[in-house]
């Protein structure tokens, strides 16, 4: 399917979950800026996906497709919005020839040739049969993506599955890897690639021992769906990066009163879009650990601007720049967000604030947070039961989750404005949790 139509869907998905099935067809439509009836259309087209890449649906067919999504959900620890990506990854006659690929090369190695002979033969009827030059791509890509490898010898060459590593480690072993990719996938990013694997490696298990299915040590739900998503565009943009190109795109601020807006490609039909259209030249890729998220730092027309990737559509590359002017707005941007908490290019503040050990024979958690997160900050003072931490950052927005986060282990002392907005927060929660009765 085209690139625009991928758009649609992560951000159809996106307000799904976000939402939980609490809008109406109608309500959905307008803030997708879409109408009804493709509404209609990329549901049946998603709950499509989910049956064939789960086999299964839940129980009443007719379900809205928020109670799919959460279908089983503490039952199964797969993010089950990672079904796009698999659903995408290929096209559906290259999916069908590929897979007839390595079915055949399972078995033993085969030349292109035989293996184009081999295609024409199963195909059905009703498909359009592949040629050389495309099953030599098929295998040219397999070979990129480490799934088959040349034999040794002379033309034509034979190609053979690549799979020597995974047939050479014991069923102990192969679970070992199975849990060390499981950890990693849910703790670092970015983490579709490792869904990938992950899910081969339990398709081997189940292929070895149909009687004996994999049993999952660690169950893990991971909640920001954005993070999973958003690396739709990740790999496009760190391929941006590395070839100096600028990038266009369609850009909905997380204000903007729509997500998205389909591309206008009939000149009778041209509508005004919601959205802005934007040209960069990318710089660096970030991601926020804090609240999911991830954000393209790039240069424009204004200078340094940040985008949060949750609101990019309709992403190409555009034109190439010279090596000298990306390094200079590079440099640009590091002496910008030297002291960024984050990507924040505010201006430097002082932030000082003082934090209280545990009690006596406790393990001083409060200090060794401090010391791991707090960057390039310093402790000042120290005290038997308190000490004080110093740190110059962009802006106070930034840092001021972190700090709330250390609850009453933690007081504000500089700046004085940022203090201030500290105990009106703490007001305002004191009041969320005064009783309703004086005797409840």
């Amino acid at each position: 399917m085209a690139r625009e139509s991928f758009d649609k869907e992560v951000q159809f998905l996106r307000l799904l979950a976000l939402t939980s099935g609490a809008y109406s067809r109608q309500q959905f439509a307008e803030r997708l800026g879409i109408s009804v009836h493709t509404f209609d259309k990329t549901i049946k087209r998603l709950k499509e996906i989910v049956g064939t890449v789960h086999g299964q649906l839940p129980e009443e067919q007719g379900k809205e497709l928020s109670e799919a999504v959460r279908y089983s959900y503490y039952d199964c620890a797969d993010p089950m919005l990672l079904f796009l990506f698999r659903a995408k990854s290929l096209k559906e006659s290259e999916s069908e020839r590929i897979s007839m690929l390595l079915a055949a090369l399972n078995n033993r190695p085969f030349t292109a040739m035989e293996l184009l002979d081999l295609l024409c033969g199963q195909l059905p009827a009703s498909s359009a049969l592949p040629d050389e030059k495309t099953v030599r791509s098929d295998l040219k890509y397999l070979e990129e993506v480490g799934v088959i490898r040349k034999e040794a010898g002379p033309r034509p060459y034979r190609y053979r599955l690549d799979n020597e590593f995974i047939m050479q480690l014991s069923e102990e072993e192969l679970y070992d890897l199975y849990d060390f990719v499981d950890v990693m996938t849910h703790t670092q990013v970015p983490s579709v690639q490792g869904y990938m694997l992950r899910d081969g490696l339990k398709k081997h298990f189940l292929r070895g021992a149909a009687d004996k299915p994999a049993v999952e040590p660690f169950l893990y739900k991971y909640h920001y769906y954005s993070r999973i998503l958003d690396e739709a565009h990740l790999f496009p943009l760190i391929q941006a990066i590395r070839s100096r190109r600028k990038v266009r795109f369609l850009y909905f601020s997380p204000k903007a009163d729509k997500s998205y807006a389909s591309k206008n490609t009939n000149p009778l039909f041209e509508r005004e879009s919601s959205g802005r259209l934007e040209t960069a030249l990318p710089l660096k890729v970030v991601y926020d650990h804090q609240y999911g998220r991830w954000y393209m730092l790039a240069s424009g027309r204004e200078g340094i601007r940040k985008y949060r990737m949750e609101g990019m559509t309709q992403i190409e590359e555009d034109a190439a720049v010279a090596e000298t002017e990306f390094a200079d707005k590079l440099r640009e941007l590091e002496e910008r967000t030297r002291f960024s908490w984050l990507i924040d290019t505010g201006r430097p503040v002082n932030v000082r604030a003082r934090f209280y050990n545990p009690g006596p024979g406790e393990p001083n958690f409060v200090k060794e947070r401090v010391l791991l997160q707090g960057q390039w900050g310093r402790i000042t003072e120290e005290t038997d039961d308190r000490f004080d931490f110093e740190i110059t950052v962009n802006g106070t927005i930034e840092i001021r989750p972190w700090l709330r986060s250390f609850g009453s282990s933690c007081e504000v002392l500089e700046p004085a404005g940022l203090r201030r907005e500290m105990i009106e927060e703490w007001k305002e929660l004191q009041a969320r949790y005064e009783p309703v009765r004086e005797n409840i």
